[in-house]
């Protein structure tokens, strides 16, 4: 099936000044003019907020907005990078419906923020409609992770500390348990890994986590993506080294 990509709002460029404040960042616009924008991204972008750094924004004309403007892609010297935590699971569920990641194909209904637990939602819940023998519960749960680090050619999760991932792990061990199948899916929006592993120097518990949620048939799926200032596409599968 064609891959149209994610496709990006119109966006202008600047140079970053800083980011601060995790969600707020200042940029300078070629009109000169400096802007404070909002940075949709809650890790710690390690790598990806260098101060003179091209970078592209959105515009809305929405009044309630308090900032008009809002950070998606930064250049590096050798990739532009996504930075945008919101557009990964509406991406991936557009994938899956149109059949580019053919791991999980096969299913004709794709539900998002689902409600797993008392205190979990997962991001996307896939459905066979046909009641299949032996098979008429089993569900398919995916776990969405951005992922902007990349080191030596290799992609690395999480950028920061999060408990709350780990919390996710252990949902989708559970999930698993349950005859359910369990995917985490890392979506890495630059286009120079070579290869993932978890960022074990930064977050040492999440790594421990995922390798035992492997281990226990959690399937863990990687994939990269190709960025223009006009669209997101998905790439292709990375090898993944859990060693």
């Amino acid at each position: 099936m064609k891959n149209e990509g994610f496709i990006l709002p119109p966006l202008v460029p600047g140079t970053l000044i800083k980011r601060y404040k995790r969600f707020l960042a200042d940029v300078i616009l070629e009109t000169g003019e400096t802007i404070t924008v909002h940075c949709p991204n809650s890790g710690s972008m390690k790598g990806c907020a260098i101060p003179g750094s091209l970078v592209f924004l959105s515009h809305s004309s929405n009044p309630k907005r308090k900032y008009e403007y809002t950070w998606e892609l930064v250049q590096t010297p050798g990739t532009l990078i996504g930075i945008n935590t919101q557009i990964p699971n509406a991406f991936v569920k557009q994938c899956i419906e149109k059949g580019l990641i053919p791991e999980l194909s096969g299913y004709d209904r794709v539900t998002g923020e689902v409600k797993t637990s008392a205190h979990t939602r997962l991001d996307l819940v896939l459905e066979k409609t046909e009641c299949l023998e032996n098979r008429e519960n089993q569900k398919c749960y995916v776990e969405i992770k951005n992922c902007t680090l990349v080191e030596d050619g290799m992609a690395m999760f999480p950028d920061a500390v999060t408990e709350r991932g780990q919390k996710h792990l252990e949902e989708l061990e559970t999930l698993v348990s349950m005859g359910h199948r369990g995917v985490i899916f890392f979506l890495v929006q630059r286009m120079d890994a070579k290869g993932f592993r978890p960022a074990d120097e930064i977050d040492k518990a999440y790594g421990e986590k995922l390798r035992k949620a492997f281990k226990n048939r959690v399937e863990i799926m990687v994939w990269d993506t190709v960025i223009n200032p006009q669209a997101i596409r998905i790439g292709h599968p990375l090898p993944i080294t859990l060693d």
